[in-house]
């Protein structure tokens, strides 16, 4: 089964924001589903709202990559297609909804986590090939 979804990368002194989701009990991209009907930088505003407490505009996006992953905290088999936004304009984040906390990892930092998503190892891996984080 694939599962839409859509990424906020937000990165700050070459760190990348994570989101920790009460249920799903690990650290991975802030965002979420996509909705029938709904573009990605429309499902990612819409999370980002809910998630985060911030309020996005689509033309504040810059698409930067496609994942590929297994889906972590979903069924064995649920593939994650994600799409991959960044935003580059300051905002003050608060954890909301299933949220409990955010943080910034490097890629050194997340791969010390007890439970990774494969979805944030890959994007932070092409970060780090990008020399976006450290």
């Amino acid at each position: 089964m694939k599962l839409p979804t859509a990424g906020l990368l937000i990165i700050r002194d070459r760190r990348l924001l994570l989101a920790y989701s009460r249920n799903k009990q690990c650290f991975y991209l802030p965002g979420g589903k996509i909705h029938d009907g709904e573009s990605p930088a429309r499902a990612l505003c819409r999370e980002i709202a809910e998630e985060m407490d911030i309020s996005i505009s689509e033309d504040e996006l810059h698409y930067y990559t496609h994942i590929t992953a297994p889906a972590y905290g979903e069924s064995s088999g649920t593939i994650m297609e994600q799409e991959c936004f960044l935003l580059t304009r300051d905002v003050l984040p608060r954890p909301s909804a299933e949220i409990a906390e955010l943080k910034f990892f490097s890629l050194h930092e997340y791969l010390s986590e007890t439970h990774r998503a494969p979805g944030a190892v890959m994007v932070l891996l092409h970060l780090k090939n990008d020399n976006l984080v450290d």
